[in-house]
């Protein structure tokens, strides 16, 4: 390692970093998907067998599938901000919803790795959603990139897009037919899920005209321009699908695998629970986001869980077109590759879709896919450990010779693929303001060789408790046979929320939630602060 400091701002002395040698510094890829159900990567969840993504497979296959990938925020902002930040979020809600007042975008001043990368000589390249705010995003990317900071894909709004399309010769998309979630009166129309596409004049749309299509067509245009613009220089290549987050734009050609994967769905236990017990659970932030959604019938979920599956294989259809040009461009062996999302998908469970501002362990995981250059080859094709999307800036940044900065919280997954355990990680997992405004905070831990989830909503009161080891998790926080579990949990808890001062304001309201559980501190004053010597 240089024993001296660089500076990402030289003149001001700012953003001190530190380099080591490397025998070259290999391209980059960072594919991400928005909000995709563990359905369709877990080997634990059935369907995971009937969707098709031989793309995505191949990343996997030729390095390191995480099987235990964990974000760190359940919504778009917070979670690209953690990852690109290499921090826990410093904001909790996405801007399109927050009320004002809130922190909703990275600041110029935050520093995120690809910052990093710049100075070091890489050229950034971006396609598709940015949502962490279009100033900090322009400041690294550089002032020609169209960083979108919408939670939609632009579609007709892009200018590219549409010269895209033109070029074919095919038509703007509509829907030829639209799922639609009811009002609380279960009879009319509600919220849009999105749908299956035609063109304005009726015809077929191709999948070769999909706005997912598109974007994996702009990155490899845009590493072609990379050999132009300086082929000396490595390149750092993002590229970050609007899908499989609903609505969902199904082209045609999908015909019959939505056929084929309509006869495997099957209703999760929890929505079958739900249709018998209007009270499960009994946290009112479920409820609010069951009526926003309003799934009341199995037709409808079964076609919301088939349009989630078919919009991750028009993805996986992108990534296909990109993977060709990299092996066909000498690009692929000696490049780092990682495939990830922002957050989960309730995908039907509990007559969720989407995500919310809740602790159901779905939305916060996520597929962690790390391919490393050749000459660092994975020695293990699966990984169990326990890792974080917190862990991405930091595997990019070593990759490339650069030092985890001392204010990323995670660690570089190299070393991981090579069979070394990772070091110890506190992750805390926070929600705030969606559809509803909860702030609360969770963590994990194992008790006894099995693996919890915890979560605290401070709204409410209301505590969750998941077994990770089961596929249709219930809320066992208020089950006497889980009495012993929920003791160890609740202590964990005041260990972790107490002791870090980002934590305090969880802290302040979960001691009270938990009195008669925590051990009694006599003359012991709560308040957080107050006069002395008085």
């Amino acid at each position: 390692m240089t024993g001296d400091n660089k500076f990402l701002n030289r003149k001001t002395r700012q953003g001190a970093y530190q380099t080591f040698d490397v025998a070259t510094k290999p391209n980059i890829f960072l594919i991400t998907v928005d909000m995709i159900s563990p359905d369709c990567y877990s080997a634990a969840r059935e369907l995971s067998t009937v969707i098709r993504t031989p793309n995505l497979d191949q990343i996997a296959n030729e390095g390191t599938k995480f099987n235990r990938a964990f974000t760190t925020s359940p919504l778009c902002g917070p979670a690209r901000a953690a990852l690109f930040t290499g921090q826990h979020p410093p904001y909790l809600t996405n801007g399109e919803r927050a009320p004002c007042g809130s922190q909703v975008d990275l600041e110029t001043n935050d520093i995120i790795f690809q910052d990093y990368l710049k100075s070091e000589g890489y050229l950034l390249k971006h396609a598709g959603k940015c949502h962490v705010g279009v100033a900090k995003f322009i400041e690294t990317f550089g002032e020609n990139v169209h960083a979108w900071d919408r939670w939609g894909p632009p579609v007709l709004d892009d200018d590219r897009y549409l010269d895209y399309i033109d070029s074919m010769g095919v038509l703007p998309p509509v829907y030829k037919r639209e799922l639609h979630g009811l009002q609380s009166d279960m009879i009319n129309v509600g919220n849009s899920f999105g749908g299956w596409l035609e063109q304005e004049d009726g015809q077929p749309f191709p999948v070769e005209a999909h706005y997912s299509t598109f974007l994996a067509d702009l990155t490899i245009r845009q590493l072609k321009a990379a050999k132009r613009q300086n082929p000396t220089k490595p390149i750092f290549s993002q590229l970050d699908f609007f899908d499989p987050h609903q609505p969902y734009s199904i082209p045609a050609g999908f015909e019959k695998r939505y056929q084929e994967i309509k006869q495997a769905v099957t209703i999760p236990d929890s929505f079958e629970r739900l249709m018998e017990c209007e009270d499960l659970p009994n946290n009112p932030i479920y409820k609010l986001y069951r009526k926003y959604w309003g799934i009341y019938d199995q037709i409808t979920l079964v076609d919301y869980i088939a349009g989630h599956l078919l919009q991750v294989e028009v993805v996986d259809y992108g990534i296909g077109k990109l993977i060709d040009y990299l092996k066909s461009s000498g690009l692929w062996q000696e490049s780092l590759i990682i495939f990830s999302a922002d957050h989960g998908d309730m995908n039907g469970r509990m007559g969720m879709a989407d995500k919310g501002v809740y602790f159901q362990p779905d939305i916060f995981s996520i597929p962690l896919y790390v391919k490393p250059p050749q000459s660092q080859q994975s020695s293990f094709n699966q990984s169990d450990e326990l890792v974080s999307a917190l862990d991405i800036a930091p595997t990019i940044l070593n990759t490339a010779g650069i030092a985890t900065p001392a204010q990323m919280e995670g660690c570089n997954l190299l070393p991981i693929t090579q069979g070394e355990e990772r070091k110890p990680l506190t992750q805390v997992y926070q929600i705030g303001m969606h559809v509803g405004m909860n702030l609360g905070a969770g963590f994990q831990l194992e008790i006894e060789g099995r693996r919890w989830f915890y979560g605290y909503n401070t709204s409410t009161g209301y505590q969750e408790l998941y077994d990770l080891d089961i596929d249709n998790q219930i809320n066992l926080f208020d089950c006497d046979d889980y009495r012993d579990v929920r003791q160890i949990v609740i202590e964990k808890g005041a260990e972790i929320f107490s002791t870090d001062p980002r934590w305090a304001g969880y802290w302040a309201s979960y001691r009270l939630h938990n009195m008669e559980k925590l051990p009694l501190q006599h003359n012991q004053d709560m308040q957080m602060l107050k006069p002395t010597n008085l």
